[in-house]
């Protein structure tokens, strides 16, 4: 494994993900653990396959409201996140295991990461009543867990629209309690890096 100290979103961090399988993806072929892949990991087999034949960022990869969000808000929710854990979060570069990788949105001192999620009044709220992470984004956790190999990964849910106090949820996952789970993304990723391979020899 290699540590890029890039910023998120720049031309070299782009680049640096160009054909890998990354941890915000991992969900697509997590989905449907132990059967065959389902066609939402299919089309990301191809578009990784595209990106490593071409050697460009497919273009059907997209942007939204909610991440166009995400992007302004993430520095407040980090801010926040400082001053009521009393620490500084690092830049989270990437983590670059040569045909996958991950982009944390911080690094917390030497054993921690966090996953910032700026998201409506609607879901902050379900994850108020949850007292846990929002299990849409399990496997992008659990694979900080594992590609970074640090000992504990923040999910970090944020919400404006509430009052102060209430803006920021923190949940932590530590390694030792997601053993199990992070083995079977390991085998399952081989699996579908595998995929992968057999994709660019089809389109090659």
């Amino acid at each position: 494994m290699q540590f890029h100290d890039v910023e998120q979103n720049t031309e070299a961090w782009l680049q640096l993900r160009l054909g890998k399988a990354t941890c915000s993806n991992f969900g697509l072929f997590m989905a449907n653990d132990g059967k065959a892949f389902g066609e939402p990991a299919k089309k990301y087999a191809l578009q990784i396959a595209l990106e490593r034949d071409t050697g460009r960022k497919a273009e059907y990869s997209f942007s939204s409201e909610h991440t166009e969000r995400g992007h302004e808000q993430e520095p407040i929710a980090r801010m926040l996140y400082e001053d009521e854990n009393f620490v500084n979060v690092r830049n989270g570069g990437f983590f670059d295991w040569g045909e996958y990788g991950d982009s944390p949105d911080g690094l917390v001192n030497d054993d921690g990461v966090l996953e910032i999620k700026s998201v409506t009044a609607a879901v902050h709220y379900a994850t108020l009543m949850r007292k846990s992470f929002d299990p849409v984004y399990r496997w992008q956790l659990i694979g900080h867990l594992d590609c970074t190999r640090r000992q504990w990964v923040d999910f970090v849910s944020f919400c404006g629209e509430f009052k102060e106090g209430k803006q920021l949820i923190v949940h932590r996952l530590h390694q030792d309690d997601y053993k199990a789970e992070i083995e079977r993304l390991q085998q399952r990723r081989a699996d579908f890096l595998g995929l992968v391979k057999q994709t660019l020899q089809n389109i090659s």
